[in-house]
Formats: C-alpha cells, sequence, structure tokens
C-alpha cells in the first residue's frame, strides 16, 4: 500500500564555487606561457641539482662531499624562484594564511596573481576548496587585483614537470611581483573570468536571512513483508 508523506529539506547558502570556465585555446595559450616563464626554474634544477637517491645515499655521501672542494661555485637560483608556489599543499596554506593574518591585523603574505591546477585526472574533492578559498582571499585585498584561478581540464602535468625540473606537480601559485609575468597575467586577465560566490557577497552586507524550509511531497512504498507458512515444518 503506497502512503504519502512529507519530506523537509535545508538548502545551504555555502554551496560550492564554480571553477571559472576556460574555452581550450585559452587552456592551450595560457599553458605554453606558463611553461615558457617556469622554464628557468626546470633549466636551473637539471643543471646545477642532483636529484635525490634516497635518504641512505644522502647520509653515504655526506661526509665525502664535506671534505672534498671542488672549487666550482653554484651559481644563483632563477629570481622567479621566490614567486613561485609548488604543491596543493602549499598553495592552500598560503591562502589560508592570507584571511588569517587580516583577521589578526598583521602584515599579510604576498598575495598570488595566479593559481594553475592541473585538475585532468584527479578526484574533484581533492581541489574542490579552492574556487570559494580564492573568492575569500581575494576579498581581503579590494585595492589589488582579484586571484585568478586556472583549472586545466586536459592533461598537462607532463608538460609542467619538464618546465619546472620536478617529477610531479598538481598546483602552481605565482605570486603578483613575480618577474618576466607581464604577457602571463595580461593574457590571463583579459581572458580567464573572476570567481563569483553569491553568499560571499551576501554575508558581508549584514542582512538577516530567514531559514527557508522546502517541503516535498513523496510516496512511501513499503515492501510487503514475507508470509510465513504455518504448516512448514509439519508431516515429517
Amino acid at each position: 500500500m503506497e502512503k504519502k508523506k512529507l519530506l523537509y529539506q535545508l538548502d545551504t547558502p555555502y554551496s560550492a564555487a564554480s571553477w571559472p570556465d576556460i574555452s581550450a585555446d585559452d587552456q592551450d595559450a595560457i599553458l605554453e606561457l606558463l611553461c615558457n616563464f617556469l622554464s628557468p626554474l626546470g633549466n636551473f634544477r637539471r643543471q646545477h641539482t642532483q636529484p635525490s637517491k634516497g635518504k641512505r645515499m644522502k647520509k653515504r655521501k655526506r661526509h665525502v662531499a664535506d671534505s672534498t672542494d671542488t672549487g666550482l661555485i653554484t651559481p644563483s637560483a632563477p629570481a622567479i624562484r621566490q614567486h613561485v608556489d609548488i604543491g596543493l599543499t602549499t598553495v592552500t596554506r598560503c591562502l589560508q594564511e592570507t584571511s588569517t593574518k587580516i583577521h589578526d591585523n598583521t602584515e599579510p603574505r604576498r598575495q598570488y596573481s595566479v593559481i594553475f591546477v592541473a585538475r585532468s585526472g584527479q578526484p574533484s574533492g581533492i581541489n574542490s576548496h579552492l574556487p570559494q578559498m580564492v573568492a575569500a582571499a581575494s576579498g581581503f585585498h579590494p585595492p589589488q587585483s582579484p586571484i585568478r584561478l586556472v583549472g586545466f581540464s586536459k592533461s598537462c602535468e607532463q608538460r609542467l614537470t619538464s618546465a619546472l625540473g620536478i617529477p610531479r606537480v598538481s598546483c602552481i601559485g605565482v605570486m603578483e611581483d613575480a618577474p618576466n609575468s607581464k604577457a602571463l597575467f595580461d593574457f590571463i586577465h583579459k581572458r580567464v573570468p573572476l570567481i563569483d560566490v553569491a553568499w560571499l557577497r551576501e554575508a558581508v552586507s549584514g542582512d538577516y536571512k530567514e531559514t527557508k524550509i522546502k517541503t516535498v511531497e513523496s510516496i512511501d512504498r513499503k515492501k510487503p513483508k514475507p508470509s510465513v507458512c504455518r504448516d512448514q515444518g509439519q508431516g515429517r
């Protein structure tokens, strides 16, 4: 027998923010500009950084390296090294520290201009927090240009790892004052839309929002209980 019942649902204003919509052609152009911008880091690592062979090998050769004077002077790292953060954890922590230091009335860290994420091949839950965090961090610095978020929908990790000279990379944050970044930033500011989170704007206004309860009528379909045969077991 079907019975009607009422279901009550509460909507949340803290809905997930959408990623900026970027065309495939613009993604290709941005990736090309980004790899050119990062290439000095990759060249420096390939020429002057020895790949890690594990902790045991490092400890075994440490005293040899300390006692041997080759007379060679390692050149300084490229200027952009201090203006680029690599890794989802590092970028997320920087966005969080931006809002924390603003509330504590302390000097905030330099702000990102653009954050790049290689989304292809990753579960959405890993980086789904970034759009809201980027929108919130941008709101703390109204005079400055809001942070852009670029998500590459196609596989590009191989090109980024080659440009940076590291085994893996999924997220890159570039600071506003990064040298040799004008061409990259100018193109992104023209082609990548800002992130719009409606509930953030409503929260700033401070207006009271009453609770909205949605009532949905549903049909309760209960499965009939299996009948028990009383004569089961008799006649044996």
